[in-house]
């Protein structure tokens, strides 16, 4: 079964109201793609509402008599009747324009005594430029439609009560202005929403790839600090077992089985790693973190492999921030890892955990290849290894430093803060 989803905006209204909005964002959409369609049919509309009867009504000399005003020949009311309802076309592009030449064309007509049905475009020109125009042009826009609605009301003042007249044409123009600064402010409000909305996604998709790229950065530290030590471990037993396998077989028999335990332990590692990344139905069989607790199994490892380990700790070691405790171990792990690998198997690592009451120092000193040839590798090179400590202890506002010692070796010193975030409630896992 196929399910399709759509988005409607009159989704919960009534069914006219719904046809009526529908009916808008269609003619919002045909109005941006030809604009001048609607310009045309809004002096069409006009021209066939007010300016065609005015052409085809009879002559009434009573009426006019008694308004005191004149019927123009044909061609004047036409040319009046155009100048008010031609510059129409142009109530969008350049409303003030057409505000001015109407206006114009209206106290023109009034001072001659006609009266016109086109003079209905005057309000239509005066909504125009409020909704379209600068608004600093609406006061005086405001001015002249006074001026103009005055002489209107001074020129029927023969019959009709002028105060009758200045208050119907007086709320009118206040209507068409009201209306348009009303269609003005909704529109500015839609734009600002659009705009808004637009913004929240754009931020969103940085967002998404932000959290994208710091994972990325995450898995491939995890994987760096799990796969680089095993396989630097193995590498080291592998070699020292291929030496040992003629001069003393059972010491390339524990190499093997050294091997094969540590591939182990290295590919229970990635599956807990991968087994967290699936988005799997049933959780993955998790195993804890490893913690300060295990760099003892950690340094019988590297001893395992031919380096001579001290370990020691001072100060009190069960910090109860897993976080920590696992940021404890990779960096010990990476360093120790970087001295088998650089300073070879028959180096001498001293390594010290000191925890004070807000600060945890990690000190990791190798004495180099005893023949003393320096650390292998170019100078100056900072492999990912180092940038992922330094990332893992600036998580706890802490900072790593590693370089050659005089007499020759590797030291690296790391301190983690101790002090809990405010707000916080325990360690994380």
């Amino acid at each position: 079964m196929t399910m399709t989803v759509t988005t409607d905006d009159t989704v919960g209204l009534s069914p006219l109201v719904a046809r009526l909005a529908r009916g808008g964002q269609w003619l919002r959409q045909a109005d941006r793609a030809r604009p001048w369609v609607l310009d045309t049919a809004v002096v069409v509309v006009v021209f066939l509402m007010f300016c065609l009867p005015d052409l085809v009504q009879g002559h009434d000399e009573r009426r006019e008599l008694a308004m005191r005003l004149r019927r123009p020949p044909l061609a004047g009311m036409l040319a009046l009747q155009a100048g008010l309802v031609l510059p129409l076309l142009w109530r969008r592009r350049n409303p003030s324009a057409a505000f001015a030449v109407i206006t114009a064309v209206f106290l023109l007509q009034w001072s001659l005594g006609v009266v016109l049905r086109a003079d209905v475009a005057l309000l239509v020109a005066l909504y125009s430029l409020t909704l379209h125009g600068r608004l600093r042009h609406l006061a005086w826009a405001c001015a002249c439609t006074a001026v103009a609605l005055v002489l209107l009301a001074v020129r029927v003042s023969a019959v009709v009560s002028v105060w009758d007249v200045l208050f119907f044409l007086f709320s009118t123009a206040i209507a068409a202005v009201a209306v348009g600064l009303a269609v003005r402010i909704r529109r500015a409000q839609l734009a600002g929403l659009r705009e808004r909305a637009a913004r929240l996604e754009i931020e969103r998709d940085q967002r998404s790839r932000l959290a994208a790229a710091t994972e990325r950065t995450r898995v491939a530290r995890e994987m760096h600090d799990i796969v680089g030590h095993n396989l630097a471990v193995m590498i080291t037993l592998a070699d020292a077992g291929a030496y040992a396998s003629d001069a003393a077989p059972e010491r390339g028999k524990q190499a093997l089985q050294l091997i094969g335990e540590t591939g182990r332990q290295a590919l229970g590692e990635l599956r807990r790693m991968l087994g967290v990344l699936r988005e799997e139905a049933e959780a993955p069989a998790l195993s804890p973190q490893p913690g300060i607790a295990d760099i003892d199994a950690l340094c019988a490892r590297i001893r395992a492999a031919g380096p001579s380990v001290v370990y020691r700790t001072s100060g009190d070691m069960d910090v109860p921030d897993s976080g920590v405790q696992l940021t404890v171990y990779r960096i010990v792990q990476e360093a120790l890892t970087n001295s088998l690998k650089h300073a070879g198997a028959h180096t001498r690592i001293h390594l010290a955990v000191t925890v004070d009451a807000t600060e945890l120092r990690i000190r990791v000193q190798d004495t180099g290849p005893p023949d003393g040839a320096g650390r292998a590798g170019p100078p100056n090179e900072e492999g990912h290894g180092l940038a992922g400590m330094r990332e893992r202890a600036a998580l706890y506002g802490g900072s790593v430093l590693a370089g050659p010692e005089h007499g020759g070796g590797w030291t690296l010193q790391a301190t983690l803060d101790l002090t809990p975030l405010p707000g916080s409630q325990g360690g994380t896992s």
